[in-house]
């Protein structure tokens, strides 16, 4: 028996990344629209040029460049008011800046479940694991959205947002919160996700027990050719997750 078939045996919760791992934003025109049209709605603007776009977009790029680089998340308050929008009163947009935030995700499209995640989240549930989610978001409204839409809530014993706890992956510390809210210890849990930077460093830093990367069926990810630390295991659909994570042996 190979030491990660012992790891294997030894996990008893297994958590997830959202975007690109258990869900996927798609181009939708309908979505796009409506989110552009809340957004003016919101700011009290009828129409502006494709410039004051870019220049928005300019800005939350700096900040998300800020807050990756001191794994750091603001709250959404925050956010716009000293970021994005700082020639507006902070009252005007301190109050809407959850709804600001969730539409401007909106204006990328639509999320939908991956191929196959509903299943592999009720299988898994049934083979006896603890489930939850652990990710990286701006909106405090969006994953959770996303989880009753999609029926995913009964699924997860617990959810850790960056919004929510204002650390950003690859912290240590939204996994070791989730471990310690699931009262499992961290070498008892595994995490798969889609980036090694954020996901397999973070969880690598908690002292997680597995680490999984869901990579492209199509070719490796062009961004991390050499990676400080490597997953335990790299997968290429959901499904694959069942070959890895037998029935729980509960004693």
């Amino acid at each position: 028996m190979d030491i990660h078939t012992l790891i294997v045996r030894n996990i008893d919760a297994i958590l997830f990344d959202m975007n690109g791992t258990l869900r996927m934003r798609e181009p939708h025109e309908p979505t796009q629209y409506k989110a552009t049209q809340r957004i003016l709605e919101l700011l009290g603007k009828n129409d502006v040029p494709d410039s004051y776009w870019e220049e928005l977009t300019r800005r939350r790029k700096k900040y998300n460049q800020w807050a990756q680089e001191n794994l750091i998340q603001l709250m959404e308050s925050e956010i716009w008011t000293r970021w994005i929008l700082p020639e507006y009163p902070p009252e005007q947009i301190g109050p809407i800046a959850a709804e600001l935030t969730l539409a401007w995700s909106e204006r990328n499209g639509h999320t939908v479940p991956k191929p196959g995640a509903e299943q592999i989240l009720v299988d898994l549930k049934r083979r006896g694991y603890h489930l939850g989610v652990i990710s990286n978001t701006m909106s405090s409204l969006d994953i959770p959205r996303d989880l009753d839409a999609f029926g995913w809530k009964s699924h997860f014993e617990v959810v850790i947002l960056s919004s929510a706890i204002k650390y950003r992956k690859p912290a240590p510390e939204p996994f070791l919160e989730a471990a310690r809210a699931l009262k499992v210890d961290s070498a008892r849990c595994a995490y798969l996700g889609n980036r090694i930077s954020k996901d397999i460093v973070g969880c690598k830093r908690a002292g997680f027990g597995f680490g999984i990367i869901l990579e492209p069926a199509d070719g490796p990810r062009v961004d991390e050719q050499d990676p400080v630390v490597s997953p335990d295991a790299i997968i290429h659909s959901l499904n694959e997750l069942l070959e890895i994570f037998p029935m729980r042996e509960v004693t």
